[in-house]
């Protein structure tokens, strides 16, 4: 889970939400995105448990990739570069390679192949998988996920690559 956190929300402030889940053990990663720039406002969400802290404004591209150092820090992955038998992905480029040979994937494959291989050894259901790839808002076919993940398996084994991703029924 992580979580973007505004200082100044109207009801109650964000320092005090960010207290508050740190003192019942909750290790949501947090970044904070404020206004409040002074090096005292920072220095004190980052001491009180924030994971980052973001001055707005700021560059869509800067808040992206904050999130996905957030990403790659959930599971206990500090490298941008990700390696499966073979199979390289670059997750600050957003790229896939097999070899010298950079794989062609849509933005879904690109995702799916992201969170299983930061989720590698784990089980996802096909609801997780929905939930991380598409928005809430998106309506999406039950059977998308089966469709990105074949194709995307497609994919490596047309470039030489391994069968690395597994199915298990029922799960």
């Amino acid at each position: 889970r992580q979580l973007e956190l505004d200082i100044m929300l109207p009801s109650m402030d964000g320092l005090t939400v960010l207290k508050t889940l740190r003192a019942q053990g909750d290790d949501t990663h947090i970044l904070i995105l404020s206004a409040k720039d002074r090096l005292e406002d920072r220095l004190e969400g980052l001491d009180l448990g924030a994971d980052d802290y973001l001055v707005k404004p700021f560059a869509f591209e800067e808040l992206c990739s904050r999130l996905r150092a957030l990403m790659r820090r959930r599971y206990q992955s500090k490298a941008p570069v990700v390696c499966l038998e073979g199979l390289r992905i670059d997750t600050a480029q957003r790229r896939a390679c097999l070899g010298e040979e950079t794989l062609a994937l849509t933005r879904q494959e690109y995702a799916l192949l992201e969170q299983l291989a930061l989720s590698r050894g784990r089980v996802l259901s096909r609801d997780l998988l929905r939930d991380q790839l598409y928005t809430s808002e998106a309506d999406v076919a039950s059977n998308v996920i089966d469709v990105v993940v074949c194709t995307l398996r497609r994919k490596i084994k047309s470039a030489g690559g391994p069968a690395l991703i597994q199915t298990i029924r029922g799960q």
